[in-house]
């Protein structure tokens, strides 16, 4: 399998300069593509209850996922380059790669889980329901006040509520 996000489509999402991958890459030939694989099995683990995981085609990888993995992978390369642990910086990734964490925990709960990705055996569907336009429509601008007459003459006479 692979993962969900190439080195290439990390460099787009994270906040580290594309150089710090760079060199990493060329000190460990590897290593950030065993991460980037190593968290998407991760959150298929946490998904596979609930989802169709892993995502292949004809079901895309959803961009919600992409973005986890790149917040989590970005946590992983920028402990394995170091950083002072005190840096704001290093504060801020750490937390974002906290809130990815709680966000996959959260998508997979059933319950409580606000994520619209695609269902297991769902063939790509979504457990959301799209919302429909209801509209109604006259030939005349004026029907509608007719329509109202008619509908409060009912109301009235039979004690409020709808009609059927």
């Amino acid at each position: 399998m692979a993962a969900y996000l190439t080195i290439a489509e990390l460099k787009l999402r994270t906040v580290m300069p594309p150089e710090f991958i760079d060199t990493l890459e060329g000190l460990q030939p590897g290593w950030v593509d065993a991460q980037l694989e190593q968290l998407s099995r991760w959150i298929d683990s946490r998904l596979m209850k609930r989802y169709a995981v892993p995502f292949v085609d004809p079901v895309p990888v959803p961009e919600v996922v992409r973005g986890w993995l790149a917040r989590l992978v970005t946590f992983e390369v920028w402990q394995r380059r170091g950083w002072d642990p005190q840096d704001p910086q290093a504060v801020q990734i750490q937390r974002a790669a906290d809130v990815a964490r709680d966000d996959v925990k959260e998508a997979a709960d059933a319950v409580q889980g606000l994520y619209d990705i695609p269902l297991l055996n769902g063939e790509g569907k979504s457990l959301l329901s799209k919302p429909r336009t209801f509209g109604y429509s006259e030939a005349s601008p004026y029907v509608w006040t007719d329509e109202q007459v008619v509908t409060g003459s009912y109301e009235d006479d039979n004690g409020g509520g709808s009609y059927g």
